[in-house]
């Protein structure tokens, strides 16, 4: 089993922040590498600012660049629009992968509002890295006092593999505070300088939709 991580997001655009994360926790937690699956739409977040699928498949890309990271665009392919059942997806599709889930402390902190948030907990384990000026409210938040019975000790991060979900592990990181928003609001068309003349998806190995 190939241990591997997803990091799910808008990615709009892709920033440095995505890139330390995915870095750390490929150390943290023994992985072989980290897909970051580029939403094609993100349910609790507006559609006006978000650039094209294709561009913010390109930034990820460009990112991503020498690193064990690998960009997708499979959300759109399987044509799934919740985390829950992307999930169930590849889990069946991809056998020989073990996989775990990564998400930042603002995202445990309205983990509650996630479609099928419980399921999700239930089919993959889950490593959630601390996020400055969001972990008390993911530590008091509704899923949290669900998840606290589940929480294993950071120590043992790389045996994430023999865990049986839910399994839930706080891994302490301070990344930089690069963020996507700030990154728009210097330049509202980062999306133009990024073609997307022949650009394929290097885990689909074909043509973004």
């Amino acid at each position: 089993m190939t241990p591997t991580g997803l990091l799910g997001g808008s990615f709009n655009p892709a920033h440095r922040s995505h890139r330390h994360i995915s870095l750390f926790a490929i150390r943290a937690l023994g992985l072989e590498e980290v897909w970051w699956l580029v939403s094609p739409g993100n349910p609790l977040k507006g559609a006006s600012d978000m650039a094209p699928l294709s561009a913010r498949h390109a930034s990820a890309r460009k990112m991503a660049r020498r690193a064990p990271i690998r960009p997708t665009a499979i959300e759109a392919r399987l044509g799934t629009r919740y985390t829950a059942d992307t999930l169930r997806k590849l889990v069946r599709r991809y056998p020989k992968r073990r996989f775990i889930w990564i998400m930042g402390a603002d995202n445990l902190a309205q983990f509650d509002r996630w479609h099928d948030w419980r399921g999700i907990a239930r089919r993959v384990a889950i490593a959630v890295i601390a996020r400055p000026g969001y972990d008390g409210g993911a530590r008091a938040s509704r899923a949290m006092g669900w998840l606290r019975q589940f929480v294993r000790p950071a120590a043992k991060a790389k045996d994430w593999t023999n865990w049986r979900p839910p399994a839930l592990v706080l891994l302490h990181f301070y990344p930089d505070r690069g963020s996507a928003t700030r990154l728009r609001a210097k330049d509202p068309g980062w999306h133009l300088s990024h073609s997307n003349t022949g650009l394929r998806d290097r885990l689909t190995r074909r043509p973004l939709p």
